[in-house]
This record gives C-alpha cells, structure tokens and sequence, in this order.
C-alpha cells in the first residue's frame, strides 16, 4: 500500500481512523450485502483455483498518511467504488449503444444485443432527430438514418421497442437539445405497452452543457434549455423516481480532443452547474442527486483512465457532502456508465480497434464503471456490422467472465502509480474548478449568481469561448504529437505495413429515407389534427409562462405530434441560437 499526499483543502472523513477500523467497517458492509443476498453466487478463484479475497488493503498494524482519501469500498470517499461488494454485488451492465435506419432496422439489432448477452440499451438517434427535425425536413435531406435511428413521433418510438419490456429492460437516450420530447415519446411508447411508467428505469442524456462545449447539437439559447432539464429534474422526482433524467456527459468532450483531466473538470464542473439548477428550483439535495448520472470515455492511456475515473468518484463526493450538503451515501455517489474512445479506432488496419477497444474497456472496469459500451472495429468507418457489434459485446463478455478482474474490488487501489496519478487528476481537475469560478465572479461581480456559481462560470466560458478553445488546443497538440512521431498510433504512424483485407461495413440504403418520409406523411394524415394543434397551443402558451412542460408536452405526444413540430412550437417561443464567431 501506498503513502499519498494530503490535499490540504481536503477535510477528511476520519483524521484518527485506524485501518483495523476501517477493515471492520467494510467487513460489515460485505457481510450485510452477502446476508441480503446482494452477492453473487460465483466462483471467486483464479485460473489456478487459488480463492481470492474481496477486496485487498494495508495491515491493520500499518499506519498510512492520508490513506482517508484512498479508503476502503462503499464508503467516502469512495474512491475504491460505491458498494463494500464490488462485482461481487453486481457486475456492470452491458449497454451496447446502438441504432441505425428506421425504428424496424434498429428493433431487430436491440434483440440481437439483448438474446447476446447484453443487459441494457442504448439509444443512438440521426442527425435530424438530434437537431430536433423530421425526416421531411428539407434540411434532413440525406442524413435520415445514416448516423443512428430516425424518430420522428410516439408511433417510432413504439416500434423500436416493440416486443421489449420497457417495465423490464433499462433504456439510455443519447440525445440533448430535443431530449425532454423524445422522452415523452418514449413515455407514451411505455403507455401503450401498458406499462406503469414509475417502473421505468435509465438514463436520458440531457446535458446541453456538453452541446455547448464540445457537441454543437443545440435548439435554442442554454436559458430555456436550463428549464426544460430544470422541469424534467422535476417531473421525474415526483413520477418516475427510479429514472435518471440527466447522463452528464464528458464523452463528447473527451471525443472532441480535451485530455482527460479537462474531460474530467468540464464534466464535473457541469454536474455541480446541474445540482445548482436543482436547488434552485428548491428541490432536497438528497433526493434529487440520485437522479443524476455520468458518461465517461475510456480512452488508450490505461492507468490514466483508471486514475480518472477513481478521481471522479472522489472528487464528486467531497463536493457533493462539503458544498451542496448532500448528508444521504447515494447523493454523494458518482454513478457513470462508460464507452471506449471512438476517436481511438483508426480507419488503418482496423483490425487493431479490437484490441484498443479491449484495452479502453478494461480501464473503465478497473476504475469502477456502472455500465460499459464497447465500440466495434469498424465505427471508424460507418455503422457497425452485426458482425462487428457481436464482436465488441463479446469483448465485455470475456472480461466479465474471463478475466477475474470482476473478483475483487478496486484491485489497483494502492498501487503507488495509479493513487499518484488519481491524486494528480484530482489537483489538476480542482484548478480548472477554481479558473471556472473566476469567471463567475467576472461575470456577476455581485456574487448574486441566478442558478449558483459554476452554471454562472460555464455560461460565461460557453460564451467567451474558453472551453472550445481549451478543447481545440489540447487537440492541436496531440495531432503534432501523431504527427511529429511522439505519440504512437499503430498502423497510423509506425508498423504500417499490412495485408489488406477488405472490411464488410453497413451502408444504409437510401430507402430509408423513402420510407420513412411516406411513413410519417401517412401518419400525419391518420391522425386528430385538431388534437395536435390543440396540444401545441397549449404547449406554446406553457411554454410562455412559467408551468413545467412535461404535462402538456407529453400530451402532444400522445396525439402523435411530430418532434420537430413540437420543437418548432418552442422555437416560436424561444428563438435558436447561433454560436458568436470566434477566431
């Protein structure tokens, strides 16, 4: 085990704590959770057949400066994990993300992942459901389909799930400028299922935040899209309790070239900006917090993802406890689910991404994910293959049930490497907090911030651009760094030699498009017209006041309002909004 440096603005939890405490402590734990019955029923050997502990630490007799801040699992700061039982308890969930064509296409590759193996979904949706328009849309024009699933109202999301108990099945959304009428689509879709919707478990993205900073795929202005998510942290507390409204995501900014310590920060800084718009609102710190979730990118640099995601889970925790005074365990746990780094898979021997894919997807397991993505060999070049989607679930497959690694908890944990390079995420993550904050205070030298101190901050650098710009430096970098020989890209810049194969991809037809604009047309047709301009109305006049719009909205839903008019309806009321040049 390790000694580690003190942060000195740290409090700690147990300045004269002993290990032989903090052991029995967690033995408790464990114990309890084996009594409940919450640990599995495995074989906890290794290949050998030599029987491994749960978990492993110092001697009781030890005696380790600031080993408070490394801990044992399930407890503050929970840098080795939220649960005493690590995979014991519960082995992360396979989450594959998926979609692609119409609700059909898409339907039959979710039946595919979960007959596999897979234990959830993962919804990926097309460029124009992302920027919130129909397929009809004369700015849809060859896009429908390509880049994910084409939703353009209820009766889509009915069909995708078809034959899927959404009562059974845990669903995440990747969408964030239109993802509060997605949702109420996705909710009529569990309606007409017959399911009761306080059952409905997963996550919704959410995070316009990260749209800003990194994405780019954005409705309106972050004011009015601060209280759609601020109406849905509401409607969900009340509803839906076991859904997460909001996956704050630092995938996309990783994706867009940050390193990992600002991919760190920026999704942190984010989350506390979310927990301020739900005090705001007046919500109970402990009972909201829960709700929210994150999504982190496992990128090629092994020990540096681990030491990330461990520092997340620390960091959020202080925060949570210290700042926002979040006193319940669960409201200080940082719950994530992972994929593995796109931007890592190379169009160049593209053979090679399933073993960068395998390397990304065991850090997020050594660092403690929820719930893990793995990309498939060919996403650098279109859509995966059946073939290659088989591929990377059973990428997760083999770790979860070859490796071990799913025997004991936090196995890295003191490990001088990775507690040094935790502690250093950590340091570098805080700085970028403090740089955020200064710009708060530039902004509302009044100290009187509308939603809280960190929205205040983000606003400001959304708006003078320090956070692309941040983003665009750190990416300028790396490429000189592949450029000039530095860094390492197998295939790319050494050992370039190969056989060439050629790769089997999946090309969507233009049909897609064909169908799905005839579709939609028919469905306009069969529907109570009067019902729809009847719900928009009074989503438009919702909208105009200060009522949350979830009610009204999901009534537009249920009479098969489209999404992009539904969208149109806010933007008659909101405007858009256009990002300021900058050079």
């Amino acid at each position: 085990m390790v000694t580690t440096g003190t942060d000195p603005t740290t409090r700690e939890t147990r300045p004269t704590d002993s290990i032989a405490a903090g052991r029995r402590r967690w033995q408790a734990r464990f114990d309890a959770a084996a009594q409940a019955g919450r640990v599995r029923d495995a074989d906890f050997t290794t290949l050998s057949g030599l029987e491994v502990q749960p978990v492993y630490g110092p001697a009781d007799s030890d005696s380790i400066a600031g080993f408070d801040r490394i801990g044992w699992p399930g407890e503050f700061p929970f840098t080795r994990g939220l649960h005493a039982t690590g995979y014991r308890g519960k082995a992360w969930t396979i989450r594959q993300f998926a979609g692609f064509g119409n609700a059909a296409d898409t339907n039959e590759r979710y039946r595919m992942i979960l007959a596999e193996g897979g234990g959830g979904l993962s919804v990926a949706f097309d460029m124009p459901t992302l920027m919130g328009r129909d397929s009809d849309d004369p700015r849809a024009v060859g896009e429908v389909g390509h880049c994910g699933v084409a939703i353009d109202s209820a009766a889509d999301m009915e069909r995708l799930f078809q034959g899927i108990d959404l009562g059974q099945v845990s669903t995440s959304m990747t969408i964030s400028g239109p993802a509060v009428p997605i949702f109420c689509m996705y909710l009529v879709a569990a309606q007409r299922q017959g399911v009761d919707l306080r059952r409905l478990d997963g996550t919704l993205q959410t995070d316009i935040f990260k749209e800003y900073i990194a994405q780019k795929e954005w409705i309106f202005a972050p004011e009015p899209h601060l209280r759609l998510i601020g109406d849905l942290m509401e409607y969900c507390l009340a509803e839906i309790p076991a859904y997460k409204p909001i996956s704050v995501s630092g995938y996309h900014i990783r994706e867009a070239g940050s390193t990992a310590a600002q991919e760190l920060a920026f999704t942190l800084a984010d989350g506390f900006a979310y927990v301020e718009l739900g005090l705001s609102r007046g919500l109970d710190v402990n009972a909201f917090a829960p709700g929210l979730s994150f999504f982190f990118d496992a990128h090629v640099d092994f020990f540096e993802e681990i030491a990330k995601f461990r520092a997340a889970r620390r960091i959020w925790a202080r925060w949570m406890r210290d700042r926002f005074g979040a006193d319940d365990p669960r409201a200080q746990w940082l719950r994530f689910h992972t994929q593995t780094a796109g931007v890592s898979l190379t169009a160049q021997q593209p053979d090679n991404n399933v073993v960068r894919t395998a390397i990304e997807a065991l850090s997020a397991v050594l660092g403690g994910t929820n719930s893990l993505h793995t990309n498939a060999l060919d996403e650098v070049l279109a859509l995966p293959s059946a073939k290659a989607a088989q591929i990377a679930l059973r990428t997760q497959q083999v770790i979860m049930q070859e490796s071990g690694v799913a025997n004991v908890a936090d196995p890295l944990g003191g490990s001088w490497y990775v507690e040094a390079l935790t502690d250093r995420m950590e340091a570098e993550a805080e700085a970028i907090f403090a740089g955020i904050r200064e710009r708060a205070a530039k902004a509302v030298p009044s100290g009187s911030y509308p939603i809280g101190e960190m929205t205040s901050g983000i606003l400001a650098g959304i708006e003078d651009g320090y956070f692309t710009g941040a983003i665009a430096d750190a990416a300028f970098d790396f490429a000189m760094a592949v450029e000039d020989g530095r860094k390492k890209m197998v295939g790319v810049n050494t050992l370039t030699g190969g056989v060439g194969d050629d790769l089997e991809i999946l090309r969507i037809s233009d049909q897609v498009e064909v169908e799905q604009r005839a579709e939609l047309a028919r469905r306009r047709a069969a529907r109570d017209q009067d019902a729809v301009d009847t719900a928009l109305r009074d989503l438009v006049t919702a909208a105009s006041g200060r009522t949350n719009l979830i009610p009204p909205m999901l009534i537009a839903a249920q009479a098969e309002a489209t999404l992009g008019e539904i969208c149109d309806a806010l933007r008659g009321v909101w405007g858009t909004y256009t990002e300021p040049a900058r050079i």
